[in-house]
């Protein structure tokens, strides 16, 4: 067997093995070093390491992840919840409305899935229990709803891609995203209101301090967490500030809501935050630096242009083998988390991309929202497994709900697909590169 493919099956047999992603990567890179191309060619490994984390853009993340922990502990989502159920009213399936709107806009602050679905499911979840609807599809729906903030900007994962795939504009990219985004989340509402009427589920009763409290009264209560995803993005479109700039705003914004409007952060709790940011942050580096030794050898050994040329061989259909493509991601995303997949995928799908002259903004789009649907899809799914845990319910329980919610963000994933105008039209309105 050649070099590229022991340095394939190391890694493989790593994953099963149960070896962590970052370690699996790191090993089978060196695998693959030692067997192809030299012993004495471990001695770049350190310098790999460091050239895959040594970039400016991914200050961005350790920043969003600290944004979305500040907003989950000031007590956001709870006034965003108070003032959407306001809006909406009684009415049968309200609060599972209530439960994706204000996913979606928690997925607008924090651009982290599993940060979004801890946050809104305390809330919620008991509120929706007391209502009549069963844990299972409450843990589900959130769950669902919680991973279109891979979509919605700001999202850590479009940060990666953008890093990953070179000439890509992450401004293009916020903005590609948010159509979608709202999409996705339209076609989790639809079936969500449809079962909740059929099964007579009230969505009436108020979340626990919401009982005598006006649409004014929340929406004054709400207006700091709604006016955190306008800093961002207008900040972003009027050059205020970088991408990078924006998530050190979103920071301060974040603590000066928590500290001074809601009270609910205290300066200790801030310290504490810090820490949390500071292990999360570390794990998602460790994984990109680790990668980097995968990539190097792959790019050394040719595996990733063999790899391309053997998808790109199987058909000339370039819709058939986008199909192929989503397809192989999705299977991916219900395994593995979102940056693994990028760093994994991405160089060998980088030039199949080029091949079809797919459009790189839109085809990042397509990514994430197949890798969206893998975050609440079992047997991985990990926003599911943070909505299971706050249920207090076994992550089986919810497999009927999750295959409902996965076909219907499927078809919002095939709109996109026909029409790629849905992502791409509002970067070309405002002005950004996106061919």
């Amino acid at each position: 067997m050649t070099p590229d493919v022991w340095m394939i099956l190391a890694f493989a047999g790593l994953l099963i093995a149960g070896v962590p992603v970052a370690f699996s990567l790191a090993l089978s890179g060196a695998v693959g070093i030692v067997i192809g191309l030299s012993p004495d060619m471990l001695a770049t490994l350190g310098t790999n390491t460091y050239n895959s984390i040594a970039k400016y853009p991914l200050i961005a993340i350790p920043l969003f992840i600290l944004t979305g922990l500040i907003f989950e502990r000031a007590g956001v989502a709870l006034r965003l919840v108070r003032f959407a159920q306001a809006l909406i009213g009684p009415r049968h399936g309200g609060l599972a409305l209530v439960a994706v709107l204000v996913c979606m806009i928690m997925g607008g602050m924090s651009g982290s899935g599993p940060a979004d679905a801890a946050a809104v499911a305390m809330v919620m979840l008991p509120s929706m229990t007391k209502a009549g609807y069963p844990k299972p599809f409450s843990a589900t729906l959130i769950a669902a709803s919680a991973s279109t903030a891979i979509l919605i900007p700001p999202s850590v994962a479009l940060i990666l891609y953008s890093i990953v795939v070179p000439g890509v504009d992450l401004r293009a990219l916020f903005a590609a995203g948010l159509f979608p985004g709202l999409l996705a989340g339209l076609a989790l509402l639809l079936p969500a209101l449809l079962v909740a009427r059929r099964h007579g589920w009230e969505g009436g009763t108020p979340v626990e301090g919401a009982e005598r409290l006006t649409v004014r009264d929340t929406f004054r209560q709400a207006l700091p967490a709604l006016f955190a995803p306008v800093l961002i993005l207008g900040g972003l479109r009027s050059g205020l500030f970088t991408p990078t700039e924006a998530a050190v705003v979103a920071v301060a914004y974040g603590a000066v809501v928590g500290l001074f409007l809601t009270r609910e952060l205290s300066w200790r709790d801030l310290w504490e935050l810090f820490g949390e940011a500071a292990i999360i942050s570390g794990v998602v580096m460790l994984i990109i630096a680790l990668a980097g030794i995968f990539a190097w050898a792959g790019t050394m050994l040719g595996t990733f242009r063999h790899l391309a040329e053997w998808i790109i061989g199987l058909t000339d259909n370039g819709v058939l083998l986008l199909i192929l493509v989503m397809l192989a991601v999705l299977v991916a995303g219900m395994l593995l988390d979102a940056i693994s997949i990028y760093l994994i995928m991405m160089p060998i799908l980088i030039p199949v991309m080029q091949h079809f002259e797919w459009n790189p903004v839109w085809f990042g789009i397509l990514l994430a929202m197949n890798i969206a649907i893998g975050q609440f899809t079992p047997p991985v799914a990990v926003n599911l497994m943070v909505t299971t845990e706050v249920a207090k319910i076994r992550l089986e329980q919810t497999l009927g709900w999750a295959l409902l919610f996965v076909v219907a963000m499927g078809c919002a994933l095939a709109l996109v697909a026909i029409f790629p105008s849905i992502a791409l039209w509002l970067p070309r309105v405002l002005g950004y590169n996106v061919d």
